[in-house]
């Protein structure tokens, strides 16, 4: 999926919270409608097939409940996307990114085939199944692993004996440490802790651009790969590094450099950085130390003022404002509005930012934070994850467009919102800063409720923490759903009163 992912460490943040966060973007020409719900062990299944790839996987038999956000419709696949199970572990999965043909041809992906030919014939083979991939890796990861670093381990190990047919990047969290994890090829990957005082831009590019061989394969403090990884680097010729002391550069060894991603990828890298650095360095004009072009841009680097959830919501919705590039701006031209692919697309199908608190009992520590459809005309609104259910109006979407289901009543007001944007901007605004103001009261009631419980700070499974919090979910739900509701309503008018039918003259 052509993603766009964002990585708070905890020391970057403004509350001390691990944040992972992503938009998950369905392909060109597609939407791909989201429901938010709760997996329980009984649900979760023994044997799992993909529909993609048509593998089988047995799974262990003592899975934990989790929160995911599938397709509504299964005919691709689940698609969980991201969630945190009742260990708070979080994971997101995933970012598509790139590669190139050395890699390819040194470690294939794994696709599907058909049968060739018939059953007897000398010539027959037969249908094989192709790895894991985005369709799968949360329903197959999350619901077992009791810590980012163990997530990883998971995956990899899932990797190297079924390997993958396409090329993606996956977050894990807990309240301590973020990783971020590459696959290289069909069964190769690697993964790097995510320093605590930075934050990491991902679009959809391979994006770790320096890692430390020696700690992967000594200490592993900071970064994990496959067993083999050394042996397929050299093996292969990949290190295209100059001098022998220079550190190890995956984005170079395995990534691309197209011209392609000079237009869809670095530039909401750049974007990103120079909203969260706007000091550090020249970011525009002829003297830009970093251009919407440059393929060296960081893979991570330490913000100049912690970051907090509005900041992440006003990145993974961006088109560029303030520059030439916005499509709904006034300082560009016919040449620069729309030269880059904006991160806040119509295809952005649902974005989960997921918070863990390290100051608030495992009880109600996590927080998921959920948005439908594009962001430039969405709200985040905050969810709790240690529940049994989550609300009706997020996880009852189906195919059928109606105003019963976020996803959906979200989708009729950005297609309004797109052709009045000058006129609807100022509902749209007030619309997110009311609602995240709403989700922000929720979580401060909630957690004072949770605080006055017995037994509340004795991990997740005490039933009456999670009654408070299934409830504290219900009334941020309908509150969501009269306000966007109302701006429905607003936006419907000013869009309808801008139609190229209108005339003046009235009847009476």
């Amino acid at each position: 999926m052509p993603c766009t992912t964002l990585l708070i460490g905890k020391n970057a943040s403004y509350d001390g919270s691990t944040i992972i966060a992503r938009n998950e973007d369905s392909s060109n020409g597609e939407f791909r409608p989201k429901r938010f719900v709760l997996v329980t062990p009984d649900q979760q299944p023994r044997h799992y097939h993909s529909v993609i790839s048509h593998l089988e996987i047995d799974l262990p038999e003592d899975p934990m409940r989790y929160t995911s956000v599938p397709d509504a419709l299964h005919d691709q696949g689940l698609w969980a996307a991201a969630g945190v199970n009742s260990a708070n572990v979080a994971m997101s999965a995933t970012e598509t990114i790139t590669t190139n043909e050395r890699v390819l041809g040194a470690d294939p992906l794994v696709e599907p085939t058909t049968a060739q030919g018939r059953p007897g014939d000398k010539d027959y083979l037969a249908a094989a199944p192709g790895g894991i991939g985005e369709e799968d890796l949360v329903t197959i990861v999350l619901p077992y692993i009791h810590s980012a670093r163990e997530g990883v381990q998971r995956l990899g190990s899932l990797l190297e004996r079924y390997g993958t047919y396409e090329m993606n990047g996956i977050a894990f969290s807990d309240v301590d440490e973020i990783w971020w994890m590459e696959t290289v090829g069909g069964h190769h990957w690697i993964a790097k802790r995510v320093p605590d005082d930075s934050y990491v831009t991902m679009p959809n590019q391979l994006g770790i651009d320096e890692f430390d061989l020696d700690d992967a394969f000594g200490d592993q403090t900071d970064h994990l790969c496959s067993a083999d990884l050394r042996e397929f680097i050299a093996d292969n010729h990949l290190d295209l590094s100059v001098e022998s002391a220079s550190p190890f550069n995956p984005r170079d060894a395995f990534g691309s450099h197209s011209d392609s991603d000079h237009v869809y990828n670095t530039p909401r890298a750049w974007y990103m950085q120079r909203f969260l650095n706007p000091y550090d360095e020249i970011w525009d004009g002829p003297d830009a130390d970093h251009t919407p072009a440059s393929d060296n841009i960081p893979w991570c680097r330490q913000p100049e003022r912690l970051i907090t959830v509005e900041d992440v919501k006003y990145l993974l919705s961006s088109h560029y404002q303030g520059t030439p590039y916005d499509p709904y701006g006034r300082t560009g031209d016919e040449h620069t509005k729309g030269l880059y692919r904006p991160i806040g697309i119509n295809r952005n199908d649902q974005l989960s930012l997921i918070q863990l608190r390290p100051y608030q009992p495992e009880s109600c520590r996590a927080i998921q934070w959920i948005s439908y459809g594009s962001n430039a005309f969405n709200a985040l609104v905050p969810f709790y994850t240690n529940v049994d259910r989550t609300p009706d109006y997020l996880a009852n979407t189906t195919g059928r467009v109606s105003t019963d289901s976020l996803y959906w009543s979200d989708r009729l007001v950005a297609a309004l919102c797109d052709s009045a944007f000058a006129g609807t901007s100022a509902a749209v605004e007030r619309y997110q800063q009311s609602v995240g103001a709403e989700g922000h009261r929720m979580i401060t009631a909630a957690d004072e409720q949770v605080a006055r419980l017995e037994g509340a700070d004795k991990g997740t499974d005490n039933p009456e923490v999670r009654q408070v919090l299934e409830a504290a979910n219900e009334d941020m739900a309908e509150r969501l759903r009269k306000e966007t509701d109302d701006l429905l309503s607003q936006v419907l008018y000013t869009a309808s009163m801008g139609m190229r039918n209108g005339y003046h003259l009235s009847d009476n």
